[in-house]
């Protein structure tokens, strides 16, 4: 790994070299590599296809900020702040990141065992200012992952369709959503990590980390 391509997980997480959670990444050489290249895949693709940098970037600035992680928020902000020339563009997903914020997992399972867990929730939709601002096809995005960061029981065709219509294409759409379930993966393993570093007693619990 070169210096012009640092480990995230260690970078957002405050790892130095010879520490103790450098030697508890260590453990795991093949999962610490295999999420440094599923963050390159995503954030620096060879073949980047229909979805830009700029929309990746703002898409995992939304996804971090309804995590909470400050850290991670901080990361992917600073690098759409690098990449993006729209006024205004910052602001609207602090807004969004602001107007998501809940407290998951809702939707209904279906009609089974399972329904007792059945918890209404939020539907995200991006205020018409911000809409203008951040156009359909983001718009679209921040939508749909808003309800697989909080409803993910709720995805459904019609869900879909609502990307499509917005000009996502198949392939696309599966990038968005690989983008979202990456960052669920990432944020974890950087709380679990910090939460190692302030209780080295429970460093036996490292296996679970990646």
């Amino acid at each position: 790994m070169s210096e012009l391509e640092p480990d995230v997980i260690d970078l957002l997480t405050g790892v130095a070299p010879g520490s103790q959670l450098a030697a508890i990444r260590a453990q795991r050489p093949q999962a610490r590599e295999n999420a440094q290249a599923s963050h390159l895949a995503l954030f620096a693709p060879k073949s980047p296809g229909g979805v830009s940098a700029r929309t990746r970037y703002a898409a995992a600035t939304f996804v971090a900020g309804l995590h909470g992680d400050a850290a991670t928020l901080a990361f992917y902000r600073d690098g759409l702040i690098r990449l993006d020339g729209i006024p205004g563009v910052v602001a609207a997903l602090d807004d969004e990141t602001a107007r998501g914020a809940a407290q998951g997992p809702y939707g209904r399972y279906p009609k089974g065992p399972l329904s007792v867990e059945d918890r209404a929730g939020p539907v995200h939709r991006v205020a018409e200012p911000n809409r203008r601002i951040l156009g359909a096809r983001l718009s679209a995005a921040l939508e749909h992952a808003h309800l697989l960061v909080f409803r993910p029981r709720d995805a459904s065709p019609a869900a879909l369709q609502s990307l499509l219509d917005a000009g996502w294409s198949t392939t696309d759409i599966v990038t968005l959503s690989q983008l979202v379930a990456f960052l669920a993966f990432q944020v974890r393993v950087i709380v679990g990590l910090r939460a190692l570093a302030a209780a080295p007693s429970n460093n036996s619990r490292a296996g679970a980390i990646g």
